[in-house]
């Protein structure tokens, strides 16, 4: 299987769980500026994580998803992530997997999984305690 961890990371600590998950998956990973959707040939599994502003994903992997052409992720699953403080902002603004995720099926990918949120602590972090671990097990179910 040919996987990618396509991230974009403003504290490291989005970058710790996508290594996490790659690891766990033996996936290719990369920042979002550096994957090209062109070159997503023979991908079997595409895994894309942001951290969470204002509920959506960061700019980085916006563009990234606004590069996709309609319907190239046919026959690909995908999966998707963030890093996020509490759950008490998404009353008021959601989380930026859900928001990933929903692009990618519009482009033709098939879900793999539910949308996952991993937590740091405070916006700066570090990671909460397990997270890393949880991010691993999270992947296997991929």
């Amino acid at each position: 299987m040919a996987a990618w961890v396509v991230y974009e990371s403003v504290h490291g600590n989005t970058e710790t769980i996508a290594r996490a998950i790659g690891k766990s998956l033996g996936a290719k990973v990369l920042k979002a500026a550096e994957a090209d959707p062109a070159q997503m040939a023979g991908v079997d599994l595409l895994v894309v994580g942001s951290p969470t502003y204002g509920g959506r994903p960061v700019p980085g992997v916006q563009g990234f998803l606004g590069k996709i052409p309609g319907a190239r992720l046919q026959g690909v699953r995908v999966a998707a992530f963030d890093t996020r403080i509490t759950a008490k902002f998404a009353k008021i603004f959601g989380y930026a997997s859900g928001r990933i995720l929903d692009v990618l099926v519009r482009n033709g990918g098939t879900r793999a999984k539910d949308p996952e949120g991993f937590f740091v602590k405070g916006s700066s972090g570090p990671l909460a305690d397990g997270e890393e671990q949880r991010a691993a097990a999270w992947a296997k179910g991929l």
